[in-house]
């Protein structure tokens, strides 16, 4: 695959809204992202458990996948996915016109949400198991709703870096939300109703809150 690409699920009519999936990867990786990457595939099974309930309230749901495996922040350059995120959001627009979007990203998917909440089509990002390194920027967030799931036993990212994140990020969002789910690791394959079901009802809801002007 030379480019990104989308997995889509949309409702019968017009799409009056979207989850916008971005699913995980790695720090650093130039290897394509293709059907046996495990962090899109595990993104694409959320995506079809989810897809009916969404498409019932008439919201589309369309998984992003990236070009690259891998982050790759370089000096100077915009991560890969970041790149590949705002490059998804342009292409909504010229699709579904100015609907209002949430972002919902598993791990690496949820960094690059944060990084691209300031596009206008953007409402709120629900985050699962996100990576939220020290330091990471909350200005993309800002007037935005953040919701933020994670499970105590994560080995993977930090149960404590998220709420830290949280609570920096609560200075400039609109609102922030965090879900503790349990005694459950990183690729939500315990609980993973719980997990859908928190992903979907926590998206749907936000798509309804109005983002200050």
């Amino acid at each position: 695959m030379s480019a990104p690409a989308f997995t889509r699920i949309d409702p019968g009519g017009p799409a009056g809204a979207l989850i916008l999936m971005l699913h995980g990867g790695t720090q650093d990786s130039h290897s394509m992202v293709d059907e046996k990457s495990a962090s899109w595939r595990r993104s694409a099974w959320m995506q079809r458990e989810i897809g009916d309930h969404a498409a019932e309230a008439g919201v589309g749901v369309w998984l992003l996948r990236y070009k690259l495996r891998g982050w790759n922040a370089r000096q100077g350059s915009s991560p890969a996915p970041v790149a590949d995120a705002r490059w998804a959001l342009e292409q909504v627009r010229r699709e579904l016109g100015e609907v209002p979007v949430v972002l919902l990203g598993h791990s690496m998917g949820a960094r690059t949400s944060v990084a691209v909440a300031d596009d206008p089509l953007v409402t709120g990002v629900v985050a699962l198991a996100p990576w939220f390194p020290p330091g990471e920027p909350i200005h993309a967030l800002t007037g935005k709703h953040l919701v933020a799931a994670q499970g105590r036993r994560d080995k993977i990212t930090s149960y404590r870096a998220t709420q830290a994140y949280l609570e920096r990020a609560h200075h400039v969002t609109a609102s922030t939300e965090f879900h503790d789910m349990g005694r459950v690791g990183h690729y939500m394959f315990r609980k993973r109703k719980a997990w859908n079901e928190l992903a979907v009802t926590r998206s749907l809801d936000l798509l309804q809150q109005r983002v200050p002007e």
